[in-house]
């Protein structure tokens, strides 16, 4: 008797609501079938509305449900059970509500189906420097290394392109923050690694969301008597409240056109926009 016998092969996208994952899911199904994929997601619970819409909407296009997993927390609850503020260094909601319940998720798909997952990320060839850790990572981490694949570093095709397929080939309307200008989608704007950029953008076109993310950072503060923040300006905490003080001061759109250098000396990673995903890299 056979004691190793090989598993059969499941490829498994990391889905969201990035145009290009979605792009990705659909020619990941054309080439493997749609009894052999599965569309994974995990939920912070700190998503916009549009969001779900939209994958939901790409789900149904190409014929394979959404994969729901949830930690239960939302961010804010991984930060109080931490004891430590995420910023664009370390995100630990990311490790605890994506990364670990992908994990999780993997070797379920081992252990309780017998299948062999493939791992398929929608990352471009310009950020090469993540598939790399991204490989490193899943080499590693798990019980068992897991195969990851980059089919968009392999055959790259523009943004503006795979969003004229999606909105006329597919008739399938793109996320709205998109539409209103944010680089990303995460977190409902709300993302602690969206950087000084990010959080001008998301002052100007959603101010209760700032408040709400102004109100969460204050609330930390306090709870731990820490003095903490998201954003960091010359190396020292920025808060969200000293930075609407300062946008209402010299106007969002001054600092939205002139970039937060010309009011602050800010070095150049702490203006980053740092979009998360699923991992951490």
């Amino acid at each position: 008797m056979n004691m190793h016998k090989k598993r059969r092969h499941v490829q498994v996208l990391v889905f969201d609501f990035d145009i290009k994952i979605a792009y990705v899911a659909y020619n990941m199904v054309q080439a493997h079938g749609k009894e052999n994929c599965i569309l994974f997601f995990t939920d912070t619970q700190w998503e916009d509305d549009d969001n779900y819409r939209f994958m939901e909407e790409v789900s149904e296009y190409i014929g394979v449900d959404i994969t729901y997993r949830i930690d239960g927390r939302t961010p804010e609850e991984v930060f109080y059970d931490y004891r430590f503020l995420g910023n664009s260094r370390m995100a630990k909601c990311s490790e605890e509500l994506k990364v670990r319940q992908t994990l999780i998720f993997l070797e379920e798909l081992r252990d309780d189906y017998d299948l062999e997952p493939i791992l398929y990320f929608g990352i471009g060839p310009h950020e090469t420097h993540r598939s790399d850790r991204l490989k490193e990572f899943y080499a590693h981490n798990p019980l068992e290394p897991v195969e990851t694949r980059f089919p968009m570093i392999e055959k790259f095709v523009p943004d503006e392109e795979i969003k004229e397929i999606i909105e006329k080939g597919w008739g399938i309307k793109l996320p709205r923050m998109y539409e209103l200008g944010f680089t990303h989608a995460n977190c409902g704007g709300r993302c602690v690694r969206g950087g000084f950029e990010h959080y001008a953008q998301l002052y100007k076109i959603w101010p209760h969301q700032y408040q709400e993310q102004e109100e969460m950072e204050e609330r930390f503060r306090q709870y731990f008597e820490k003095n903490v923040s998201i954003l960091k300006a010359e190396r020292k905490p920025f808060t969200l409240r000293e930075y609407r003080e300062l946008m209402e001061r010299v106007g969002v759109d001054n600092v939205i056109q002139n970039g937060i250098t010309k009011y602050l000396r800010v070095r150049d990673d702490e203006r980053e926009s740092i979009p998360c995903v699923c991992t951490t890299f």
